[in-house]
Formats: structure tokens, sequence, C-alpha cells
């Protein structure tokens, strides 16, 4: 029983019309290299956790601009999975410069590009991502009574990945 008296936890889940953002990128693995390709990507937030003093988990405001903030730093992008194993990656006079196993090349401006600091551009690790992202920028998190963030990237309609972490 929590101090509210109710038995069983409490979820919000937010998924906003602006919970989006539009980017290139292609998946790049020992052996196989997709064509570069683009999502209207959608982002959906869970949390689960107790209910605070003032009756609510989390403020849905919070949850909406720190995810709201971090979909704009991927919106009209090219992802760049710094930790490839796949790629040499090249940053120098404004460009990004990749090399698959292939041969292929790629050139991009450094302005259109986010460098992520993850292994593949899959909705699984974006999803892993925005989560640790969420994390880090809302301050309000640590003092919630909180146990689970969780984060839904989708490529398409009926195409998604799910990432969640306790806290």
């Amino acid at each position: 029983m929590n101090d509210n008296g109710n038995h069983g936890d409490y979820e919000v889940f937010v998924s906003k019309d602006y919970f989006k953002f539009n980017a290139a990128h292609f998946i790049a693995y020992p052996g196989f290299r997709e064509r570069l390709h683009g999502h209207n990507y959608r982002v959906a937030v869970r949390l689960r956790g107790d209910l605070g003093p003032e009756g609510y988990v989390v403020d849905f405001g919070d949850i909406k601009r720190a995810t709201r903030a971090v979909c704009a730093l991927m919106d009209e992008r090219v992802l760049i999975p710094m930790n490839s194993k796949s790629l040499e990656i090249r940053v120098e006079s404004g460009q990004v410069e990749l090399t698959c196993e292939d041969g292929s090349r790629f050139s991009f401006p450094e302005a259109d590009c986010v460098l992520l600091p993850i292994a593949h551009s899959s909705a699984e690790e974006l999803a892993a991502y925005i989560a640790a992202g969420l994390r880090e920028s809302m301050d309000v998190l640590p003092a919630r009574p909180l146990l689970c963030l969780e984060v839904t990237v989708a490529e398409a309609p009926n195409q998604e990945a799910r990432f969640r972490m306790d806290l």
C-alpha cells in the first residue's frame, strides 16, 4: 500500500503528435549494409512508479518538454552511429565522412547530422538513447518515487521497438 492508501502501482503514458522526428539512416553490421533511407519516427514515453504527495507520478508537462527536446535533436538529420564497428567515421572540416566495409562512401555536412553514442541506428538503440536522454534531462526524476522508464520508437505504423530501464 502506498502513502495515499491505494494498492497497486501507477503508470503514466504520453504519446503526442509532436513526439516525432524525421531522419535518414542505414544499418550496417559485418557483412551487411542497408541502403540509405528515412523514417518518420514516432516516440512514446511510459513511466511507472508510486504517487507523489501531489497525487501524480510525474507532471505531464515535464515529460512533454523533455521528450520534445530530445526529438528535436534528431529531426531532419542523418543519424550517425559513432560506436559502429562496421563504419569508418571521420569528422573534419565541417563534413562527416563514412566508409563502409563494402567500400561505399558517404559525405554529409556535419550540420545535417547527429552524432549518436550508439553502435547501430536501429529503433531499439534509438529507444535506449532517448531513454538515457530523458533520464538525464528531466531534473524532477530523482525526486519522484519512480520505478521504471519505457520509451517506444516507431519507424512506421505497427513497427516499433521499446526500451525499458529501472530507475
